[in-house]
């Protein structure tokens, strides 16, 4: 765990142009909002769009949840001008679209730097056939990388897939991400689902991300919020056998065993950091919902 480790079983894109969303967000239960000024955003509410995440964020009120603003393409004709505006507010991440490359994140990191944002850590997207096979020298580019996110819905399109209930045309792709952000210890989110009427398949695919080893998912309503805190949420019976692994390891440990059984299943020390790591997680969570009632 590093000192980014925190709650993301939810990230809400917000965007930048509607002002009564970007006050809403402020209530929603999201682990955390995503002010966005990219590609959703026309291209006559950009500026205006600027302008409206900067006096938000300024005026605060969204509580605990972890605020990150996603800025246009860096060579995009918006991308500096989003860049300089983002660093000289209290945000707690910058995400960075269609990072294909190392070289992608240390440009990042170099503008962001210049524009007085060295204190801020960044966030990546991962949107494109090219970015899910240069996933590990992206994630291995910096620590200050604190979460990989995925747009599978980009991806989709580039692959010339189909949107399928099972998630079949992008499971490698998923994994192959995971993988590189846990080798260099990066949190990491699943992309949106945009048929956010269909909460069964909703519902699927977010379980589906949890047990390949998501962090959480970004969405695009807040109708989906409380499929994805569930999913990603330690349950009851989850949070005992982890406090049981750990209790029980220890007590094998101090007499002489390296192993113990654990309901029917064996137990070593790997479990051990698994389980600690699912205990600070569920308690991160509950002080989110004391911090925050939205969040219960």
């Amino acid at each position: 765990m590093n000192q980014y480790f925190r709650p993301r079983r939810s990230m809400l894109y917000v965007p930048g142009c509607n002002t009564h969303y970007l006050e809403r967000a402020r209530t929603l239960p999201a682990d955390s909002v995503i002010l966005d000024l990219g590609d959703p955003i026309l291209v006559e509410c950009k500026e205006e769009s600027r302008d409206n995440v900067v006096r938000f964020v300024n005026e605060g009120g969204y509580g605990p949840r972890e605020v990150v603003v996603r800025v246009n393409d860096l060579i995009s004709q918006w991308g500096p001008d989003d860049i300089k505006a983002v660093a000289k507010i209290k945000v707690d991440a910058v995400l960075f679209p269609n990072i294909e490359s190392r070289e992608d994140v240390l440009t990042a990191l170099s503008l962001l730097d210049a524009a007085g944002g060295a204190h801020l850590p960044i966030m990546v997207m991962i949107e494109s056939p090219i970015a899910v096979l240069n996933a590990k020298e992206i994630a291995s580019a910096s620590d200050r990388i604190v979460c990989m996110v995925i747009a599978t819905s980009d991806l989709i399109s580039q692959l010339h897939a189909r949107v399928t209930h099972e998630r079949l045309a992008i499971l490698t792709s998923l994994s192959l991400v995971v993988l590189a952000a846990r080798a260099y210890g990066h949190a990491v989110v699943d992309g949106i689902t945009s048929d956010f009427k269909n909460m069964y398949s909703f519902e699927y695919a977010c379980r589906l991300g949890r047990d390949m080893g998501f962090d959480g998912k970004s969405l695009v309503h807040p109708a989906q919020l409380p499929y994805s805190n569930d999913a990603y949420t330690p349950h009851a019976t989850e949070v005992a056998n982890a406090r049981e692994i750990i209790s029980a390891l220890k007590a094998a440990n101090e007499a002489g065993k390296g192993t113990v059984v654990v309901n029917d299943k064996l137990v070593e020390r790997h479990h051990v950091r698994a389980a600690e790591r699912l205990l600070k997680l569920s308690e991160m969570i509950i002080t989110l919902g004391k911090n925050d009632g939205s969040n219960k």
